[in-house]
């Protein structure tokens, strides 16, 4: 039995604990306040909209922020990865809820509180699904916030604050892990989480700035140039315009969102390294990016031969410019689109969304599964065959001339079939709250992948969906976006035993 002492030490740890999820919940409010600041800027420079709704948000979460950060501002407690856990799932609960205030109170948008969470929660996942059916007719300070929400989750909201704020010493790494895509998070950059979450953000914003400025010299008006160089590099697929990306029409524009989404789906610790040692060798030899490259190839391959053979547009090179789009969009997970997916031929609306769910390269800002995982898994697989033909034979499982782990093995495994498993529930829900198999099963798919494109009701844009299915999609995505485990385990008993 537990002695005195220990439970009412227990019960202390408890109590230090909770101040310190306070306060760390303060301190992401009060950031979360700060993203209000550039939509009022833009309201005032575009003098085409309300930014009642945005200085509302603000003055809520900052007083909220710092009234948390004031009454809690001598917590301090190290936190373990158990802690780190909860901060974070409740943290981005807390940031999609909390970014849904100004949408909410925007008599424009005229949004439910089920559709403005959802739109919150779906731009800082980088997911990109949509409930807004008019987006050539919405303010610039509205049509900015989404974008830069987008921007702002594709890096992650945690490796920002542990960026900017040192002062957030408290289990900082361990918050880093719990939010950062990939089965092996324990490499570092920098000897310190602090420098590493830095570099990241240095790395991220440098090209986002590229990618706006090729923008603007193919065409865009800087407005659209630095709003989808936003969702590019956060590969969220949200754009400004109904038609995407097909509505500049323009091969070139094309061309630089394919060049910059590939770049978003490399894992962004390969692009640190690529810059510190000035040499592209760590492209070459990272087995992932090989994987990712040549999966993009074939894939390309089939889509094009799929659409050339059904005669779906009017000549070859149409055929391969529209194929390459879609497929490098789907491929590293962004949603951007020249056409709809939906009305493709024969088993390409499937086979993209499928291949979307896959997602690019771990450490990036795409979401799904990860090709390393896949790569992983393959492995697995083949190393159960030749125990099959050796049965006393010892096989070490290598990735780019290292030994895995057994358990990033075991991780792996349990992400594949945990992931397959929610899938098929919460396909069920959906299906429980009235909506059809084929919306059901792609919009849990599309959710939990952070994907955005979905097919059946949904295929163009999610408005139609029932309230109760846009608040389960709206957990969905979160969970998707922490790659599941991190919000899966606060539903398990034993996580909060001890």
């Amino acid at each position: 039995m537990q002695s005195s002492s220990q439970f009412n030490a227990q019960q202390s740890n408890n109590s230090t604990f909770g101040k310190v999820v306070l306060r760390i919940v303060g301190l992401l409010l009060t950031i979360a306040s700060l993203f209000m600041l550039p939509p009022i800027l833009i309201g005032f420079i575009y003098q085409d909209g309300d930014v009642k709704p945005f200085i509302q948000g603000f003055l809520t979460l900052i007083l909220l922020g710092s009234c948390l950060l004031y009454f809690f501002r001598k917590a301090r407690s190290d936190l373990n990865i158990r802690s780190g856990f909860i901060v974070v799932g409740l943290s981005w609960i807390i940031l999609g809820i909390s970014g849904a205030i100004p949408l909410y109170f925007d008599t424009t948008l005229n949004l439910s509180l089920a559709d403005s969470i959802f739109e919150s929660v779906s731009a800082l996942t980088t997911t990109g699904a949509t409930i807004i059916t008019h987006l050539d007719d919405l303010p610039h300070s509205v049509l900015f916030y989404r974008q830069l929400l987008q921007w702002l989750g594709g890096m992650g909201i945690i490796v920002l604050a542990i960026a900017i704020l040192p002062m957030l010493r408290i289990g900082g790494m361990q918050m880093f892990k719990a939010e950062t895509p990939g089965p092996m998070k324990d490499n570092k950059l920098t000897p310190r989480v602090t420098e590493t979450a830095k570099m990241l953000w240095y790395i991220y914003l440098g090209l986002t700035v590229i990618c706006a400025l090729a923008y603007f010299m193919a065409g865009m008006n800087l407005f659209d140039a630095v709003s989808h160089a936003f969702s590019t590099l956060a590969t969220g697929g949200m754009s400004t315009h109904n038609d995407s990306i097909a509505y500049f029409n323009n091969p070139l524009i094309e061309l630089i969102c394919m060049v910059f989404m590939i770049i978003a789906g490399i894992n962004f610790a390969s692009h640190f390294i690529a810059w510190r040692s000035a040499s592209m060798k760590v492209y070459l030899k990272d087995t992932e990016i090989k994987v990712y490259i040549s999966i993009m190839i074939a894939a390309l391959a089939m889509t094009s031969l799929v659409l050339i053979i059904n005669n779906s547009y009017p000549s070859l090179y149409e055929s391969i410019r529209h194929a390459s789009f879609q497929v490098v969009a789907m491929v590293t997970n962004t949603g951007f689109s020249t056409a709809n997916i939906s009305t493709m031929p024969v088993m390409l609306p499937l086979f993209l969304l499928l291949l979307g769910s896959i997602g690019a390269c771990a450490g990036s800002t795409s979401g799904g599964l990860k090709l390393i995982r896949l790569i992983l898994l393959y492995k697995l697989s083949i190393r159960e065959f030749y125990r099959l033909i050796h049965p006393h034979g010892k096989f070490i499982i290598k990735l780019d001339d290292k030994t895995v782990n057994y358990r990033v093995l075991d991780s792996v495994s349990a992400f594949i079939l945990q992931f397959m498993f929610l899938l098929a529930v919460f396909t069920l829900i959906l299906m429980t709250f009235g909506e059809d198999v084929l919306t059901s099963s792609t919009t849990a798919l599309s959710a939990l992948a952070n994907l955005g494109p979905a097919l059946g009701d949904a295929s163009s844009n999610y408005a139609s969906l029932n309230d109760s299915s846009k608040w389960l999609l709206s957990l969905v995505m979160v969970f998707g976006r922490l790659e599941i485990f991190t919000i899966f385990i606060l539903f398990i008993p034993a996580y909060w035993e001890g």
